[in-house]
């Protein structure tokens, strides 16, 4: 009888040696397709500027950098939820040859400062935007802000309660949503589900989990993060790379910064941007799909582009950095000429 227990006991230690085995072989093959792509080196190395310490309305301290030539037109980036400077790596490096750049964390982000007394509500995003502004233009100078996803809802947020053409002259909106979030969500395919879980299912149960990520890159977690981030032909670096921003974001300013977004409600700030505009969303974009964009687009008084990017999803200046770049470059120069082109 303990012959064939311990035979028992032999072969179940066996098959979770071989399942072992079988794991760190799996995982060992992920990691070395992401150090084959070609892109990963680049973006191990991100571009790198010149440092510039602002401080927001509430006190909340934020880091900047500038990049490109001091006396150009100024260009304001504003990244997404999780993300932070390093994620405009390839749009910095098309755009700093023409222009100059200031890129910022947002607050709990990145090199700056968790939010004062934890208020990571919309309005302190605005906030923290005006404070950038504020600090990295002089005199009569006005900026063009693009804003990614949450970085766009802060140009909204910061527009709802300040003058926008004094500082600013021209706004671009990538892949982003200025209310209903959860409801237009193509997470969960079915409109009728979505919209339910919008009514009945408290906040935390859908974009304000404090769950941990994982520490470093699984199969598993680069699956995901491909399904509900990036469209078809992101490659392995590019998923890598977003995925290491997400490790590097808090647990609890992801979670209040989900809270905010839950609840998040901004289209009546739209008219209040009232200089010209350029929308961007990716066809294949689950989190913000491209109703976002056409509803928002329509919303605009000054419209000049609303643009859809096909194969891409949320991760538009990841994905297809010529194209957004491209189209902020066109943004830039009917600005500059003060053509009144018509919305294409």
């Amino acid at each position: 009888m303990r012959t064939r227990e311990n035979r028992r006991l032999w072969a179940g230690a066996g098959g979770l040696a071989a399942a072992i085995a079988a794991g760190a072989a799996l995982q060992r093959r992920h990691m070395r397709r992401i150090a084959a792509d070609p892109e990963d080196g680049r973006l191990r190395a991100p571009v790198r500027g010149r440092p510039l310490e602002i401080t927001s309305a509430d006190g909340t301290r934020l880091h900047a950098e500038a990049f490109g030539a001091d006396g150009a037109q100024t260009i304001v980036l504003a990244h997404g939820w999780t993300e932070s400077i390093p994620y405009w790596t390839y749009v910095i490096g098309h755009l700093s040859e023409s222009f100059r750049i200031v890129a910022y964390d947002l607050r709990g982000h990145g090199d700056s400062e968790p939010a004062t007394a934890g208020d990571y509500s919309m309005a302190r995003f605005g906030e923290d935007l005006d404070a950038v502004l504020e600090a990295s233009l002089s005199g009569g100078e006005r900026a063009i802000v693009v804003g990614h996803s949450l970085g766009a809802m802060s140009i909204a947020a910061w527009a709802e309660h300040h003058d926008v053409e004094r500082r600013v002259c021209a706004v671009a909106l990538l892949n982003t949503g200025v209310g209903d979030l959860i409801a237009e969500s193509l997470l969960i395919p079915v409109p009728w589900i979505a919209q339910l879980l919008n009514r009945t299912l408290p906040p935390s149960t859908l974009l304000s989990s404090r769950a941990p990520v994982p520490r470093f890159s699984t199969p598993v977690s680069h699956a995901s993060i491909r399904y509900i981030a990036f469209g078809p032909t992101a490659s392995p670096a590019l998923v890598a790379f977003y995925e290491r921003l997400l490790i590097a974001c808090p647990p609890d300013v992801r979670a209040d910064v989900g809270i905010a977004l839950s609840e998040l409600e901004l289209h009546h700030a739209l008219p209040r941007l009232t200089v010209p505009a350029i929308v961007l969303a990716g066809a294949n974009d689950r989190l913000t799909p491209p109703s976002h964009a056409e509803r928002i687009a329509g919303e605009l008084p000054q419209l000049r582009r609303l643009i859809v990017l096909p194969e891409t999803g949320h991760m538009s200046p990841l994905e297809r950095p010529h194209e957004v770049s491209d189209a902020v470059a066109e943004l830039a120069a009917d600005v500059a000429s003060g053509a009144n082109v018509a919305a294409a």
